[in-house]
């Protein structure tokens, strides 16, 4: 029977269109996230990322944070949650306060921080980030930790992740109505990124590609910081569907016709290889067709090369075009097709690997895949409990230059009351 956990146990809730997924996890006496418990339930409510069954998500919720919580031994009332559908918009709001020369102490960077919130401007949107990434001391950035060294002005770049409310705001409720707490909704490509990529990668600029099913969201990362972010309403769904059309299968038949014997590559020996189609209907008698892999493998190539063009497409559109030491790291679900990483690399003309979660011991391998690294980086990212500015109270009358100056008159107003 299950019991009451422990104080500090994180739960990770990603909700895709393919399958919803539960983690918990625990830190270890050396600060390591070890892994408790693990669920997974396919996913019938979501489309495209969006909540278009609520009572289907709810359910699929419900069963897979059971499973997670009859492997780890106990209950739990909270989860941190991940959002992926299209919309999301990354920003970076940068202001700077005059300190006159004096050093810095812990009630500037209070001050600044609190300017800061009032200084974002969502136009509407509502707010899922709002973090301090780096200070800058008379104009040099990449300061880490500002307090106690002397400067004329501190300044500081907020990270900004927003999106349209009402996908957030069902997504929200599907999981209150499945009788849990919401810790936190997290942008998913912010939670991605944690789990695949090495700060140093960040820190010299990478693309993060997540292929899920419905959604491919495309990140760009630059001096440690998630500059751009686009989502693109395609994804290896897609690829099944354009299978179970193709060959007059199910839907089913047709992602293990993927799963098994699909490639992003094609080598003479496909012509050869032979693989049984299933029909459409399962009380058709007759015998299915018999294709090659070669066949199998031209119509998943089909779908590749119009989402390759649409991702080169959005990774010009982040500014992301210099191919010389930048690289692309891909993931989500998509990620796991064979051969997908060399595809990528001839496609975009840049170096490719594939990304899967790191950083939590004890993870299952069933769930240490590409198509895990969102519920992965969810935990990492609660673990590590970023500061967030909308949990500050407003700024009294700062002097603050702002680089935009239009947002000294705004403030947050609907997007900070929703608390997200």
């Amino acid at each position: 029977m299950a019991k009451n956990g422990p104080e500090g146990l994180i739960t990770a809730l990603d909700i895709g269109s393919s399958k919803v997924s539960a983690l918990i996890a625990q830190k270890g006496d050396g600060g390591e996230l070890v892994v408790l418990g693990t669920g997974q339930r396919e996913s019938r409510g979501v489309q495209r990322g969006y909540i278009a069954d609520m009572h289907a998500t709810e359910v699929a919720v419900r069963e897979a944070v059971e499973q997670a919580e009859r492997i780890a031994g106990t209950n739990i009332e909270d989860v941190w949650v991940s959002f992926s559908a299209g919309g999301l918009v990354s920003d970076i709001v940068r202001l700077e306060v005059d300190l006159g020369g004096h050093r810095v102490d812990q009630s500037d960077i209070d001050d600044l921080l609190r300017a800061g919130r009032d200084a974002i401007n969502p136009g509407g949107r509502m707010v899922l980030h709002a973090q301090p990434t780096r200070y800058t001391l008379d104009g040099l950035a990449g300061v880490k930790q500002p307090r106690g060294l002397h400067a004329e002005r501190l300044g500081v770049d907020i990270h900004v992740v927003s999106t349209e409310g009402a996908p957030v705001r069902n997504l929200d409720l599907c999981v209150r109505s499945a009788h849990l707490e919401v810790k936190s909704i997290i942008a998913a490509p912010v939670a991605t990124g944690l789990a695949c990529l090495s700060e140093e990668e960040r820190e010299l600029g990478v693309a993060l590609v997540e292929i899920g099913a419905g959604v491919t969201n495309v990140s760009v990362y630059k001096d440690g910081v998630l500059t751009g972010l686009s989502s693109i309403p395609a994804g290896s769904a897609d690829i099944t569907d354009d299978i179970a059309s193709a060959f007059g299968t199910r839907r089913g038949q047709a992602e293990r016709m993927k799963c098994f014997y699909g490639s992003a590559n094609m080598t003479p020996r496909d012509n050869h290889d032979m693989i049984d189609v299933a029909p459409a209907n399962p009380e058709d008698e007759s015998e299915g067709a018999r294709i090659t892999r070669a066949q199998l493998i031209a119509v998943i190539r089909l779908r590749l090369d119009r989402l390759m063009a649409d991702i080169g497409k959005e990774l010009a559109r982040l500014n992301f075009e210099d191919p010389v030491g930048r690289q692309i790291v891909l993931t989500g679900g998509g990620a796991e097709l064979k051969g997908i990483a060399d595809y990528a690399q001839q496609a975009l003309g840049r170096s490719v690997r594939v990304g899967r979660p790191r950083g939590l011991t004890a993870l299952p391998d069933a769930h240490a895949g590409p198509a895990f690294a969102t519920l992965a980086g969810l935990a990492t990212f609660a673990a590590a409990d970023p500061v967030d500015l909308r949990t500050l109270e407003p700024s009294r009358g700062q002097l603050v230059v702002r680089s935009n100056p239009k947002a000294m008159l705004q403030r947050m107003m609907a997007a900070f009351r929703a608390n997200y």
